[in-house]
């Protein structure tokens, strides 16, 4: 099943939606709001919420950025985790960090990540 929905940056709508999604989805991608900017509030909203954290993909995901734009990639709080045994992400919203979230980390470990979060 997909889930689509654009929210402001408002801690309580980023939540609601991703309450949303996980009724209707095993795994949510939510994209955007993961900077250092005043209206950045994905990570506020999701991380609490997390009952396991995924440490190691933010550190992975600053790892290949750095790779592609240096330095920068430190502004990234990139994340992921599971809540409900269904799993997280939290991307920055450039068409770059998509493309390199998705293809370099998500996609080829999906399968994986799935079998571990629903145990």
């Amino acid at each position: 099943m997909n889930y689509y929905v654009i929210v402001p940056d408002r801690i309580e709508a980023i939540r609601e939606a991703m309450v949303n999604g996980l009724k209707q989805c095993d795994c949510l991608i939510l994209n955007g709001g993961t900077g250092l900017t005043s209206d950045d509030c994905t990570i506020e909203a999701i991380e609490p919420l997390y009952e396991k954290k995924m440490d190691g993909f933010g550190e992975l995901f600053r790892v290949k950025s750095y790779e592609e734009i240096g330095p920068a990639a430190m502004l990234s709080r990139a994340s992921a985790g599971l809540i409900q045994k269904k799993v997280v992400f939290c991307i920055p919203g450039s068409n770059a960090a998509v493309k390199l979230a998705m293809s370099v980390l998500i996609i080829p470990e999906i399968r994986h990540i799935m079998s571990h979060a629903r145990k």
